[in-house]
């Protein structure tokens, strides 16, 4: 079975399940409201040269984080 990690750690291309976001107040609810729920299916699309944002993939939408927002949600990658 595939390992949990951090939203930051996810390679290029790999698709994803979000687990958990484990941000609280106004962080916490930013990141919801752009969709990032438990059980979203996302696709990292990019990274900056830097490796800060990530774009990701999800519905029908392409979305940019922040590292320091992309560390408040846990992943498992998803098998193909």
């Amino acid at each position: 079975m595939a390992q949990d990690m951090c939203l930051r750690k996810a390679k290029v291309n790999q698709k994803l399940k979000i687990r958990t976001v484990s941000a609280d107040g106004e962080l916490g609810r930013r990141i919801r409201d752009m969709g990032l729920i438990p059980g979203t299916e996302v696709t990292v699309i990019g990274k900056a040269p830097l490796r800060d944002p990530v774009a990701l993939r999800l519905r029908d939408f392409t979305l940019t984080l922040r590292n320091s927002e992309a560390d408040h949600i846990t992943v498992t990658p998803l098998e193909d």
